[in-house]
């Protein structure tokens, strides 16, 4: 490939986890790769945000699901995950907060978590290996097959076990439906239901096919990189720049150099460089409305006002000077109503009125976040996008889930805070482009899973691609792994042909 084309010059549009993958399958490829990164640290929604008194949060992504991505990807590079970052299952996975003194723990053993079933609804133990299984082959087939297709034809899901295995994927079934068919309890829906939430719709939107996602949870476990998701940003760093990958920080790529149905160069802060190639990772509406003339963009205005986006999220970063009580590493907080909130997400859009929160406490696994006998804490609750953001606003909501927070653990945090510091929608337009502040990118409802998302490949320019949440798989850790990969795959056939 080297002699055909002289080593080929490419682009990489921000460093998140999308961008990174990019950047190591073409440098392994034999192309040299620039990765241009807007903000000083790399990583994304991924950065990590270190304190003056001895806190390091991550910015972002909390969770490490569905393991065998993580590992697949190193592999291709010869490597293991442990080469680059310590690995633990947590027990329990997570814990959710129904009321005062009702909490369920979600423990690793499979054994425990069926007599948990059984406590809570007599039967049910059955009832989840019979739905875990059906979502095991929805996981092997999603997660082996359909998320690596680019999703530039439907010919690609001519595949025979896709085929074979279609009405067992479940796409035209609600996923509220589909858990319905198997428990009653209210406890056991929202458990099943939750992932949902951040995938982007209710429920009865989100097709059935995404009981993979509690598989994935529930079977496969959770895990944790020591010193946090960071680690896996910082792994996947190094990995580039053992690669050859060449890394600018606070270097805001500002437009594109374009002669006929190719770019020619990248214009940025400070410099125009010539490139055969570019892989767009930062937010894909950004990259078409503000680096592209209007004839070279796939999507109008109005096709991107017309999707259906993800939550935005309110986030609290807190360090407190002691112990606290009750918190799991992973605590969801279901002591109001799911419906109410994601209906105020996605249907009637405002700042919700009684609000689910998620609590991530990782100094309960690792004393390096925190020093000693403090907590680190980071409190998310999901938001509408598009919506006013103010300090008010941020301060309001704030006070009401310390109150709640504080009532479950028995004890005053709001006074014991030596760090705190919110993130909300205008920091995710600042920081990131993103698209109406949207925290998770695209939501996966039927009509925006495979091939109806956004496309992959520039429709007007040749060597253009798209990589990151807001195109296929979709979004999470995982998918934009893989989706990196794929841009870089379909890039680097795009250059050979030339």
């Amino acid at each position: 490939m080297d002699k055909v084309l002289n080593r080929p010059k490419v682009a990489v549009i921000g460093s998140g986890f999308a961008g990174l993958s990019a950047a190591c399958y073409l440098a392994k490829n034999g192309a040299d790769v620039t990765i241009y990164e807007k903000n000083q640290q790399v990583g994304g929604r991924a950065r990590q945000l270190v304190t003056e008194n001895g806190y390091s949060f991550d910015m972002g992504p909390s969770w490490y699901w569905m393991p065998g991505v993580f590992e697949q990807f190193f592999a291709d590079f010869g490597y293991v995950p442990s080469d680059f970052y310590q690995l633990s299952q947590l027990d329990p996975g997570f814990s959710i907060v129904f009321g005062k003194d009702d909490m369920m723990h979600i423990p690793k053993s499979m054994e425990k978590l069926e007599e948990i079933f059984e406590q809570i609804e007599k039967g049910s133990a059955i009832k989840l290996r019979k739905f875990l299984s059906g979502a095991a082959f929805k996981y092997k087939v999603g997660m082996e097959n359909l998320v690596h297709k680019p999703g530039l034809s439907f010919t690609e899901f001519l595949d025979m076990d896709v085929m074979k295995g279609a009405l067992k994927l479940q796409l035209l079934q609600s996923f509220r439906k589909h858990v319905k068919k198997y428990f009653n309890h209210p406890k056991l829906i929202a458990l099943m239901e939750f992932p949902i939430l951040f995938l982007g719709a209710t429920a009865k939107d989100t097709p059935a096919l995404y009981s993979l996602m509690n598989y994935a949870g529930l079977s496969l476990g959770t895990w944790y990189p020591k010193g946090g998701m960071v680690a896996v940003i910082d792994g996947m760093r190094k990995l580039a720049e053992q690669l050859g990958v060449k890394i600018l920080n606070d270097e805001p790529v500002e437009g594109f150099i374009v002669n006929q149905r190719k770019i020619k160069g990248v214009k940025s802060k400070r410099s125009i460089m010539n490139y055969d190639g570019i892989v767009a990772a930062a937010d894909y509406h950004h990259v078409e409305d503000k680096l592209l003339g209007e004839e070279f963009r796939n999507y109008s205005e109005q096709y991107w006002d017309k999707r259906m986006l993800a939550p935005s999220s309110l986030i609290f970063y807190l360090g407190v000077n002691k112990k606290i009580e009750h918190l799991s590493h992973h605590t969801l907080f279901f002591d109001e109503d799911l419906e109410v909130h994601a209906t105020e997400i996605y249907e009637d859009p405002k700042w919700p009125s009684k609000p689910l929160f998620y609590v991530c406490c990782p100094s309960k696994s690792d004393e390096t976040v925190a020093p000693l006998g403090h907590e680190n804490i980071f409190v998310l609750m999901p938001l509408a996008t598009g919506l006013e953001d103010t300090e008010e606003l941020r301060e309001s909501y704030f006070k009401l889930i310390m109150k709640r927070l504080e009532r479950f653990c028995g004890q005053d945090i709001t006074n014991h805070l030596d760090y705190k510091r919110s993130y909300c929608i205008k920091d995710f337009v600042n920081d990131y482009h993103s698209y109406k502040g949207n925290a998770y990118g695209l939501a996966n409802t039927l009509m925006q899973t495979a091939n109806l998302k956004p496309s992959i490949k520039n429709k007007k320019l040749d060597n253009l691609f798209y990589a990151g949440q807001l195109t296929v798989p979709g979004p999470g850790v995982p998918p934009s792994i893989i989706s990196g990969k794929l841009a870089a795959t379909e890039l680097y056939k795009n250059l050979g042909k030339r």
